[in-house]
């Protein structure tokens, strides 16, 4: 049983307030497999409750100030609201509470090694590359995912304790409470705007979090972003640059694509050596997630030829350019895009995979990201044919009525778009029954439920249905 103390106190009852999301679930099943006593409440079951359950949590569907009995430490996440039930009983019983990147701060300092990728989009994709980089190798780290993959059959997978991977998300500054030997920075974009100021904000985070790395660490970072050079000149860590534009020590020449997307190119590494790859993942902005997770497992030591096999086999990880099914020549594909340049780029990865139309449906996510990203959202769907905008998922937010989906739409109408706004997924779905033809592509975008569109779509039996 491994230790972990915040502000100096060790813990045995841990409880999780929000167990079921995807990073939550998976510190809690750490901790029952050390042999913690671990309890959690959530607003729904999921089969990730029930996973946990079955792994001896105690947990309750809704939240009660009655669940935190016994608890000598609640740890809570970014979405839960001051005002919830068990997060004030706790206050009002002096029970330690912690904020989950706060807790993973605290877990990853029990591991010899910790890679921490984080960036503004291509988080998960990056960190299931080298989870299935890693996963093929002798390193057998612990892998903490933001989504379900595959190859380790879920979102987490637990190793020894020389090495843990995680996502490392930058809202509220939280890219700030790790220490990694290793911080992959993918890119640093305008984002989370309820939080950062601005661009400048996010930047200068990014600046910090770089000289939390120690001297004999590594920063594995995208030379093309334009504020990389920033973040270089403030580190001790030994660098390590990945891109496609500039000068790197790992680079994607003479790139091309298949006629489904998939990129070709050549890895040049450090201008020695060359090596074909040909990635099973659309889109140019994934030869920069595999850039970065080959010059992440390279500096570890795994062979190249390891490396290579592995990301080569990579087919993505749920919820990224998923191909849900296909139904009378049409393929419903479903992505987790919810920021300008992640969509931009999983449309362009589309409208070069496809001699048919792509309708798209967005649903946006959080009204300050609307409101705030708004002339960059319109800059961002010119490679659909059609684009419905369903309304937007609150998410953690609380409706003050300065931006509505049919703002959206209009800017976008004025941009050259065709773009409609349908308040129903019903109406949604009804509409593509009526208009998609095969050899089209439906694809649905967002962070939040929008997927069950698709889903549903798949299993309507509606005569003469897509």
């Amino acid at each position: 049983m491994f230790s972990f103390s915040i502000n100096d106190h060790e813990y045995n009852h841990v409880h999780f307030i929000g167990i079921g999301g995807i990073s939550m679930s998976g510190l809690a099943e750490i901790l029952l497999t050390e042999g913690y006593k671990v309890s959690g409440s959530d607003t729904n079951n999921s089969y990730i409750i029930e996973r946990l359950k079955k792994l001896g949590a105690d947990i309750h569907i809704g939240h009660s100030k009655d669940n935190i009995k016994g608890a000598d430490l609640v740890v809570y996440t970014d979405a839960i609201s001051d005002d919830n039930e068990e997060l004030m009983e706790a206050f009002n019983n002096n029970i330690p509470t912690v904020d989950r990147a706060t807790f993973l701060g605290a877990i990853m300092k029990n591991y010899t090694n910790s890679i921490a990728v984080s960036g503004t989009h291509g988080k998960t994709t990056t960190t299931s590359m080298l989870a299935t980089i890693f996963n093929r190798s002798t390193l057998n780290p612990t892998i903490l995912l933001g989504g379900q993959l595959n190859e380790i059959g879920g979102n987490v997978k637990l190793g020894s304790k020389e090495y843990i991977l995680t996502e490392a998300c930058e809202y509220k500054g939280n890219i700030l409470k790790y220490y990694p030997t290793m911080a992959i920075i993918l890119n640093m974009e305008e984002d989370h705007l309820d939080y950062f100021k601005n661009l400048d904000h996010i930047v200068d985070t990014f600046v910090e979090y770089g000289k939390n790395i120690p001297p004999e660490g590594y920063l594995i970072i995208n030379i093309d972003d334009i504020n990389a050079q920033r973040v270089i000149d403030n580190t001790k860590a030994n660098v390590i640059t990945f891109g496609i534009e500039k000068n790197a020590h790992y680079t994607a020449e003479n790139i091309s694509f298949s006629p489904e997307g998939y990129p070709n190119f050549m890895l040049n590494i450090k201008g020695k050596a060359l090596y074909p790859i040909q990635l099973n993942v659309m889109g140019k902005h994934n030869i920069y997630n595999a850039l970065a997770s080959i010059a992440a497992s390279h500096t570890l030591g795994i062979p190249i030829e390891t490396i290579i096999e592995a990301i080569e086999s990579y087919k993505g990880v749920q919820r990224r350019l998923e191909l849900k099914g296909i139904k009378n020549g049409i393929k419903i594909i479903d992505d987790y895009a919810h920021h300008p340049t992640e969509i931009k780029a999983s449309l362009e990865a589309l409208h070069n995979s496809t001699n048919g139309h792509v309708w798209c449906v967005f649903q946006p996510h959080t009204y300050t990201r609307t409101k705030l990203l708004l002339d960059s959202f319109t800059e961002s769907f010119s490679n659909a044919y059609k684009v419905i905008i369903p309304d937007i998922y609150a998410a953690r937010e609380k409706d003050t009525g300065l931006i509505h989906s049919t703002d959206l739409v209009d800017a976008l109408i004025k941009n050259g778009v065709d773009a409609k706004y349908m308040s129903s997924f019903e109406e949604i779905e009804n509409y593509l029954l009526d208009n998609a033809e095969s050899g089209d592509v439906i694809i649905t975008m967002g962070a939040g439920n929008v997927y069950t569109i698709g889903e549903s779509l798949l299993k309507n039996n509606k005569k003469e249905a897509i």
